[in-house]
């Protein structure tokens, strides 16, 4: 039987204390490995923002949401490559409609 796919919902936060294109490129990267693995719903690029709190001495950082329709063992390797990823400040996944 073939895996059910799920929706999910994620949303990621990257540094710009390299520059506002180091963010964009990461955010690209990210992007193309949801689109690679997932279908993609809706992509939100909310851009460069104040934070509510400093995270590793910055006070900004990048944000992106993406909500996508992918089989239950995607997020996991997302969760992952985000913890691996130099830049990535913060990043969730979310099922949706739970």
């Amino acid at each position: 039987m073939a895996k059910l796919s799920e929706q999910y919902e994620t949303i990621a936060v990257f540094s710009v204390k390299e520059g506002d294109e180091v963010a964009q490129q990461l955010s690209e990267k990210f992007k193309a490995l949801i689109e690679k693995n997932a279908t993609v719903d809706k992509v939100e690029e909310w851009g460069k923002r104040k934070l509510a709190y400093d995270i590793n001495y910055q006070s900004e950082g990048y944000y992106l949401l993406v909500e996508f329709t992918c089989t239950p063992d995607f997020p996991a390797e997302l969760e992952r490559v985000y913890g691996i990823t130099d830049g990535v400040l913060r990043s969730m996944i979310v099922k949706k409609g739970e």
